[in-house]
């Protein structure tokens, strides 16, 4: 590990010491300070709010950005608990499990399972708890800045899963670890690039929405569940939730699939929907219009 990288590890296992409330109001104070610059992650969340909750009013359209903001401010401080503690002290914070019976059932069946995760809540705390029932692998996009994987495999230790990159070769791996019988997890509201989604209703509206989960779940017999970690009030922890995936996802017809693959990740997102991570562009694609265009760039 890169001297740099090892002193981000170190100082991070020192800002772990804090008491998780206390890194949810600095957290807090950082999404309220990223609402007041106004700048790119508070308007595509604003635009993003406009079409999933288009029956508010402006004023209830307003407190929600504010929820929002300061949620996703959240998801950014409590990753210092989440790394810097260790895997074991991060998952001395899981108060509940919603859903595990579904998980231990897929894992007993031996026909592979496939998790669908969203962006929602601590999903850095639900991988190591996913790893600690089973070996798990998932898709992954490499980070742009190489050094920052070394300080992830430092940090998640011997909970972290097998990463696989999201290439050719690493789509075939995931087809194989499944036939055999494994865990994969994958981003289910991942846009994909241009060529290889489908379009589907998201919150009311067409999302160009990856095919890759509904052909990995038809082309292996893999049971499909969805899963997050929800945030609990004041810093007391978290709840993990197990959902089982809405009929037609895997339907040979990707209309049918995709459709409802965004129906699930939808069925998550109401069970904790402030801490979704609503700054992401789903509905814009190449050759279609797009509602982040701002009027003052």
């Amino acid at each position: 590990m890169r001297f740099d990288i090892y002193l981000i590890y170190l100082f991070l296992r020192l800002l772990a010491l804090l008491p998780l409330r206390s890194l949810h109001g600095l957290g807090a104070a950082l999404g309220r300070l990223m609402l007041w610059q106004h700048g790119r992650t508070a308007h595509n969340t604003a635009m993003n709010l406009r079409i999933a909750r288009a029956g508010l009013d402006d004023a209830a359209q307003a407190a929600l950005l504010r929820e929002v903001m300061v949620e996703g401010g959240k998801s950014v401080s409590e990753l210092v608990k989440i790394w810097g503690g260790g895997a074991e002290r991060a998952l001395g914070l899981v108060r509940d499990v919603r859903g595990e019976a579904l998980l231990d059932a897929a894992l007993a069946s031996g026909k592979g399972v496939i998790i669908a995760a969203p962006h929602l809540g601590c999903w850095e705390l639900l991988n190591y708890w996913l790893c600690r029932k089973t070996p798990m692998a998932i898709l992954y996009r490499p980070p742009r800045i190489a050094a920052i994987e070394g300080l992830l495999r430092k940090v998640r230790g011997a909970l972290a899963p097998v990463q696989i990159r999201a290439d050719g070769a690493g789509v075939r791996t995931l087809y194989k670890r499944l036939a055999a019988g494994g865990t994969v997890g994958i981003l289910p509201d991942q846009k994909p690039r241009a060529g290889e989604g489908q379009f589907a209703p998201f919150f009311g509206r067409e999302a160009l929405t990856m095919v890759l989960l509904p052909r990995l779940a038809a082309r292996t017999g893999a049971t499909v569940l969805l899963a997050f970690a929800e945030r609990l009030p004041k810093g007391s922890g978290y709840r993990i939730h197990l959902l089982p995936a809405p009929a037609g996802l895997a339907d040979e017809d990707l209309g049918i699939a995709c459709s409802a693959l965004n129906r699930g990740v939808q069925n998550c997102i109401e069970l904790a929907f402030a801490q979704y991570q609503w700054q992401y562009k789903r509905y814009s694609a190449h050759g279609r219009p797009s509602p982040y265009d701002r009027a003052d760039k």
